[in-house]
């Protein structure tokens, strides 16, 4: 900034270089809506990798299109997707989120656990059957028993009497009074990825004694001052379908003389009475993975046995409890030890309507794919996307009613939106379009389909299907082709066609219509791209026309690089250019805008991202008085006219061959 001298001296002033850096967005970014077991609804989540995608949408589903096409997508070389869930939430049955209602130790509700997380500051819920594998366990192992909880939420998976915890979270030292830092709503909703607390209905306030009824644990307060047990002391442990015996050993040690150092030996001889034949083996692992805590001293000492995580969860209706045997051990001298459910189980998940006989698709209708702006539900959810490049609709074509006009109308409405993103739209067909004859119907059929911002591909894919033993499953083929655009972005650049012999589809075990030279060159002049299947090169893309590319529109944007390089530099150039908003507007900012996207296209073209062999035949910029006039000036208008001169593919190689006669030359 300009100094003000005041004192005889030396001044210092920092001058701007006026470089603004125009920096290259992303290319090859894809948005997929559909139906997905598990995941926020409505609310895109960005995946990095298949294990992102496992982790945060619960993986292939035989019954969502949409999951095949977000695995084929990272195979082909995708590297980062934004998935939007949706679901049908209208119809009977409907997609609904698991719950469970938690009770005070009073008897009175504490608050409803329900499938769910926070996205972009706002409660999102998490409808499906999956939300039923969920438990939750409360105890009071805290800093202060008395007024503190802990809450733990477990995601498990059941394998005949084996069972694992996929995921789990745990909160320590909550409360439920309000205007707390620790309180159990804020903490629990805003941390966590599995479900969210809801007291809607329910007093602001609750006692400062009364706590959510414990679960998990067995304990109380100690008399003081302790009882030590005996060695050899015994205890009964009543799991439901039997009681067995344990015994305090002390193998030879000194007597423990406080709870303190009789803690280990408790938790041992619980562990140990696990090995008892009596046990079942699905319920082992809840007492040999117990745990004994001690909490506080003295007076306020308080004990709490943990069953083990991880085990086969009891029945909620199934009591376990501790009683003294010959000794009573484990009563420490009366001390109080509760009894209680091993885990809330949380119930009512449900996946929304099952898949029609003959079908394994689930019924989705139209308006939830669609969606809303107002609600930015369905493909406008992408409202909240900062920048996606490709939209992949899957399960398009297999809509609730499977009505053409319904798809149709669906492909119009993201076409329109994917224009005003700068984006492409990759258009399945129906799995119905096996042959030639039906895929030129089908374009007939959907004229009004065609878009610059959109391109369509002809076969659909058949691949292994891991969920059905292997065998093979038709595939819409939007996911591998976004794949492959991702893949050719990374390797070449976005100015290079996705297709050739370069352009092999992975994971693609056949294609359903295998074409002839001849079949091919009927659908190429429509603006359909074929698939197709070469020795050696394999399933490979033999297209690279946007529906926009039937030659008898000879339209500008004929080729998908033409278009994708286009919407590339357009949105590069717009970011790269806010800084220019309410700068003085003459020739010093006409000077520096002609310095930055001068430097970003004379960088492109280095790339080798356009025609020409100097700058002068590849781009311009243009950012003066005869482009800005002094009626632009006027208006606040600063008007910058870019150009360049796009590749386009060799889409046609002709060989002349010509025989010499004796005699002749070339």
């Amino acid at each position: 900034m300009p100094v003000h001298p005041t004192y005889p001296g030396v001044y210092v002033e920092e001058i701007s270089s006026g470089l603004h850096t125009v920096s290259q967005v992303a290319t090859s970014v894809a948005a997929f809506v559909g139906t997905f077991r598990k995941g926020p609804l409505n609310a895109p989540l960005s995946v990095l990798s298949l294990a992102d995608f496992e982790r945060e949408y619960g993986g292939l589903d035989r019954a969502s299109e949409a999951t095949y096409a977000v695995q084929q997508f990272f195979l082909n070389g995708g590297q980062q997707a934004w998935i939007v869930r949706v679901a049908d939430t209208v119809n009977a049955p409907v997609a609904k989120a698991a719950s469970k209602q938690v009770l005070l130790t009073d008897g009175n509700p504490a608050f409803t656990v329900q499938v769910g997380r926070r996205v972009s500051g706002a409660s999102v819920s998490d409808p499906g059957a999956w939300g039923n594998a969920l438990r939750v366990e409360i105890d009071y192992t805290t800093a202060d028993p008395t007024t503190l909880f802990n809450l733990t939420v477990s995601e498990v998976q059941v394998d005949g009497d084996r069972t694992s915890v996929v995921q789990s979270e745990t909160y320590r030292n909550l409360t439920l009074n309000p205007n707390t830092p620790n309180n159990a709503i804020e903490v629990v909703n805003q941390g966590s990825r599995l479900v969210q607390l809801d007291r809607t209905g329910l007093p602001a306030a609750v006692a400062p004694m009364l706590l959510p009824a414990s679960n998990g644990t067995l304990g109380g307060k100690l008399a003081s001052p302790p009882t030590i047990p005996a060695d050899g002391a015994t205890f009964n442990v009543d799991i439901g379908v039997a009681t067995i015996s344990g015994t305090i050993s002390y193998a030879g040690a000194a007597a423990p003389t406080s709870y303190a150092q009789l803690r280990p030996f408790i938790q041992a001889a619980i562990q140990k009475a696990a090995s008892n034949a009596a046990v079942p083996n699905g319920l082992k692992p809840l007492l040999a993975g117990a745990s004994v805590d001690l909490i506080g001293s003295g007076a306020d000492a308080h004990f709490f046995i943990r069953l083990g995580r991880g085990a086969r969860p009891f029945d909620p209706t199934t009591i376990v409890k501790f009683t003294g045997g010959a000794a009573g051990a484990l009563k420490l001298s009366g001390a109080t030890v509760s009894a209680n459910t091993q885990q809330y189980v949380l119930a009512a998940g449900s996946d929304g309507p099952p898949p029609a006989a003959g079908t394994v698709f689930r019924p989705i209708p139209l308006d939830a794919v669609r969606g809303s702006l107002g609600s930015k539900s369905g493909i406008y959810a992408l409202e909240n996307v900062d920048l996606f490049n490709i939209l992949c609709i899957p399960e398009a074509t297999t809509l609730a009613t499977g009505d053409q006009n319904e798809t149709r109308s669906l492909y119009t409405e993201a076409e329109t939106y994917v224009e005003g993103r700068r984006a492409m739209l990759i258009v399945d067909i129906p799995a119905s379009v096996t042959r030639l004859d039906l895929m030129q119907t089908w374009l007939a059929d959907n004229d009004a389909l065609r878009h610059p911002s959109a391109a369509v591909y002809f076969p659909r894919t058949s691949i292994s299907d891991p969920l059905n033993q292997g065998r093979l499953r038709s595939l819409a083929s939007s996911g591998t082709i976004a794949g492959l655009w991702a893949r050719t972005d990374a390797q070449r650049g976005v100015w290079k066609a996705p297709a050739g012999t370069e352009a092999q589809l992975r994971n693609v075990a056949s294609l359903d219509y295998v074409m002839t030279d001849l079949e091919n060159g009927t659908l190429n002049p429509l603006g359909a791209n074929c698939l197709r299947s070469f020795p050696v090169y394999s399933n490979i893309c033999w297209g690279a026309r946007t529906l926009d590319g039937a030659d008898v529109l000879a339209s500008d944007w004929k080729y998908v690089p033409v278009r994708r390089t286009t919407l590339f530099l357009e949105e590069s150039l717009y970011r790269g250019t806010k800084w220019v908003v309410f700068e003085p507007n003459d020739e010093p900012l006409w000077s520096q805008i002609r310095l930055n996207i001068g430097a970003f296209m004379q960088d492109m073209f280095r790339q080798g991202a356009f025609q020409g062999t100097t700058p002068q035949q590849a781009y311009y910029v243009k950012c003066d008085n005869e482009s800005t006039t002094q009626q632009d000036i006027d208006n606040g208008i600063v008007n910058i006219e870019v150009g360049f001169a796009p590749l386009k593919p060799a889409e046609f190689v002709v060989l002349k061959i010509r025989q010499l006669a004796p005699g002749m030359t070339a």
